[in-house]
């Protein structure tokens, strides 16, 4: 546990937190742990049984939490399956699979294997976005419509923005929320709960930091299944402009939305989501 945290008591503080934070879960919910191929993962279920499967991926350095907003209003019409991505500071193990290979896809097999899902809409988040995109150009059998939020993957990572971002993180706690906030967008009174958990996370969380690997045109022409694709115009972790371009010439069936005055952080989005996965 201790590679992805930056101490062995800071990780376990960040679970006993999210432990807490998950008897909040806003909609009665079960506690599922499947085991895989990179080890154990933690899934959070809800939403009747007999209704379709929806499966959320969440970003880095987050966990289910990221969701709680939007589980009331799509529950009430899916099985909704919230995993919390491996290598990441949920309750799934801490193993992070090579991005280059098709690891990623073979562990989201089993986990949807265990729960018994044959196929589902995906929902993406980020570093979950990337890994929504890949599972779904890898097994476009499995996903029945995919909605990504300022996904990685098909825009440029802006590097030198999170350089400059991490300068800032050495100037003590001022500097980690400004730099927090400068790479989120959570900008709003309202966001700043969020942006207090974000600090906290990663003041204890080692992220990932190699590139995302890009996604070619010809993997992006291949998506044949209804997509919906939001970005943040003012993203400073991905060139959203070219996210947006990229899906308009390869995939001219998606949705595309650019929100304006929106960074990285791309919330409140339940019901454009909903109405989307809806058909």
């Amino acid at each position: 546990m201790s590679a992805i945290y930056r101490t062995e008591a800071a990780g376990l503080r960040l679970q006993e937190r999210y432990r807490r934070d998950l008897t909040q879960v806003p909609v009665p919910a079960e506690h599922l742990r499947v085991p895989t191929r990179e080890g154990e993962t933690f899934v959070l279920a809800c939403g009747a049984e007999q209704a379709p499967p929806l499966v959320l991926l969440h970003g880095s350095g987050a966990n289910s939490t990221t969701w709680f907003a939007d589980l009331p209003g799509w529950s009430r019409h899916f099985r909704v399956y919230s995993v919390d991505l491996i290598g990441e500071p949920g309750l799934s193990a801490p193993s992070r699979p090579d991005l280059s290979t098709e690891a990623s896809t073979l562990w989201l097999d089993e986990v949807l294997d265990a729960l018994g899902v044959d196929s589902a809409a995906l929902v993406g988040l980020s570093l979950g976005g990337w890994t929504a995109l890949d599972y779904t150009i890898r097994r476009p059998e499995r996903v029945t419509r995919l909605a990504l939020l300022c996904p990685g993957g098909v825009g440029p990572q802006r590097r030198w923005r999170l350089l400059g971002a991490g300068l800032l993180m050495l100037f003590g706690r001022g500097g980690k929320r400004m730099s927090t906030r400068l790479m989120t967008g959570l900008n709003r009174p309202e966001d700043q709960s969020v942006l207090d958990a974000v600090v906290q996370n990663f003041g204890q969380f080692r992220p990932r930091t190699e590139t995302l690997p890009v996604f070619s045109d010809d993997a992006l022409r291949g998506l044949e299944l209804p997509i919906q694709v939001s970005v943040g115009e003012r993203d400073r972790m991905f060139d959203s402009a070219r996210t947006a371009r990229r899906f308009v010439e390869c995939v001219p069936h998606a949705q595309v939305r650019v929100l304006r005055g929106v960074g990285h952080a791309v919330m409140g989005q339940t019901e454009p989501v909903l109405e989307f996965l809806r058909g």
